[in-house]
This record gives structure tokens, sequence and C-alpha cells, in this order.
């Protein structure tokens, strides 16, 4: 595709995710034609590091140079920022014609592509693009982004152009269907936020055996690393170790009822984390012979943790 025939894009918000889909794009070759954002200087600061890239103060100023305008906002704008622009005219270019896509598609992973609704009512396609993954705000993220997965929700003419965009950055792209989007987000919490949660808590338990923060991380985190190396190169249930995996009753009993007399919501975390480890192991071609006896002494004790742990408590 010559680059006379790809989407001209822009961008509505200048940080970490515009930063680096900006650069990626670019990087392969789209134009990537104006930049808009809250802060006048992060808008010019990124579309001097484009080049042929123009900063604007006005956000309609990005809708009426580039095709494919990326709305990069925080939730609770993108609905406001979609009811302040037009589209009834064809962007400014001496190449437009009626035949060019015209669209504005937010970067939210929980946000309804709904919300782009008064875009779609002036005639522009609508959708969501949101690349799976953390972003670190430097340039370090174009080559880590690499082999991420992109949710993208659209239709038609739109679809396929997001579609080569996500391979363009080198990543996966994922179809998403209306309407799934915040069910889609809170469970990439687990791969992300949660983990940290998960983490935290192995700190928290460790610091009352008087390690230091860092001394767990600095234990915890190549476990975390290889458990994950290991969940790529066999799948979920088999890169599954433990006492649940080896079917060790009498260890989870007892890691349950120390959890218990510790107190706070302790217990009660660690044995709703075990009940889905077991769902794991039966996944196995040979689950643990002890698995229904392990499955018994998790539900025992949530039946007591559960019941037992106040509103509000937090992990201590």
């Amino acid at each position: 595709m010559s680059q006379s025939s790809m989407p001209r894009l822009g961008f509505i918000g200048a940080g970490r995710l515009a930063r680096c889909l900006a650069h990626g794009f670019a990087r392969a070759g789209y134009p990537v034609t104006a930049i808009a954002s809250r802060t006048a200087e992060s808008a010019r600061q990124l579309a001097s590091q484009i080049g042929q890239c123009a900063a604007y103060d006005d956000p309609q100023q990005v809708v009426d140079a580039a095709d494919i305008v990326f709305l990069a906002v925080p939730d609770d704008s993108i609905g406001t920022t979609a009811n302040t622009l037009r589209f009834d005219s064809p962007p400014e270019s001496s190449a437009a014609s009626s035949e060019r896509l015209r669209a504005l598609v937010h970067c939210s992973g929980a946000s309804p592509v709904e919300l782009l609704a008064p875009a779609r009512s002036q005639g522009a396609s609508i959708g969501g693009f949101h690349p799976l993954y953390l972003f670190g705000g430097d340039l370090a993220d174009l080559e880590r982004i690499n082999g991420c997965s992109v949710t993208i929700e659209a239709d038609g003419a739109l679809k396929q152009a997001l579609t080569a965009l996500a391979v363009a950055l080198h990543c996966h792209p994922l179809s998403i269907p209306p309407g799934g989007r915040m069910l889609y987000h809170g469970a990439a919490h687990y791969a992300a936020s949660f983990a940290l949660c998960s983490l935290a808590e192995g700190v928290a338990l460790w610091r009352t055996l008087g390690f230091a923060e860092d001394d767990a991380l600095r234990a915890l985190l190549p476990m975390l690393a290889g458990t994950i190396q290991t969940a790529r190169d066999k799948g979920l249930p088999n890169a599954l170790a433990g006492p649940v995996s080896r079917g060790d009753t009498g260890v989870v009993r007892k890691q349950l009822a120390l959890l218990e007399d510790l107190g706070g919501d302790h217990a009660a975390l660690y044995g709703l984390m075990t009940r889905r480890a077991v769902e794991l192991a039966r996944r196995r071609a040979t689950p643990p012979a002890t698995i229904d006896a392990i499955a018994d002494a998790v539900e025992e004790s949530l039946g007591r943790s559960l019941n037992q742990v106040p509103a509000g408590t937090s992990v201590k």
C-alpha cells in the first residue's frame, strides 16, 4: 500500500498510549498528520517527534486534517469530546474525496463504542482500538508492544483498516462484540493490576516473617516471570505448580488454617485463588487423585473465612 492510499491518522490526546501509537504508526509508514491535547506543549512535543505532523489547540482541527481520528483521552471525556466534533465536511486535503474513510475511534478498553454515536450520525464510522498493554510512557514501549494483542470493535472498511494498523504495530488483532468491553476490560485486570495485588499479598505475608519488601520482591519476581514463561510454553493447566498440582491435601489444609488464624481477609483470598487452582488441576491430563479432597478443604475454609471478613477489610 502506497502512503498516498493510506488513511491519514490523527490523535486527540498526547499521553502514553498516543505517544506509542503515533510513533509506531509513523514508523510503519502511515501518515500521522495531526495531534491535539489538553496541554498544548504535549501536542507540540509529540508532533515534533513524528515529523510532517501538526500540533493543534483545537481537537476539531485534528478531525479536519485526518481520516481516522484516535480519541486517546480519559474514559470520562470520551462522550463529551465526541459531542464537540464535526464530521459533516470532508477533511482538508487535495486528495480528499467522498471515497476516503472517515472515522472516530476511541482507545478505551472499558467504554462502549456507542459513546461515539454523534460522529456516526454525521456519516463517520466509529470503532474501538484497545492495545492490551501497560504503557510506560517512553520509547521502549515501541519494542515491548511487539506481540501484544489489540482488541478491535468496528465494522466494514474501518475494521479492515484498524486490523491493518494493529498488524503494522506487530500486534495480534482481536475482535470483540458490541457490549462486551466492560467484561473484557475487567477480566484483563487479572493479568495486570491483580497480578500486582497478588504480589502485594505475598510480600505482606512474608513481612510478618521479617522479610523486607525489597528482598521479598527480589525473590518473588523471578518466580512470577518463570510462571508466565511456562504458561506461554505449556498452557495454564500444565504450568500449575504448588500443593494443588501435587495433590498435597495436608499442605493445603495447614496453610488455610494458618491464614485463618492470621485474620483479616488472607484466608479468604487464598481460598478463592486455590479454588481456581483446583479447576486448573482438573483440566490436566492426569489430575491429582486427591483433587476432590483438596476442593472440599477449600470450600470448608471459605465457609468459615468469608463469613468472618468484615466489609472493607484490607490486606495488612
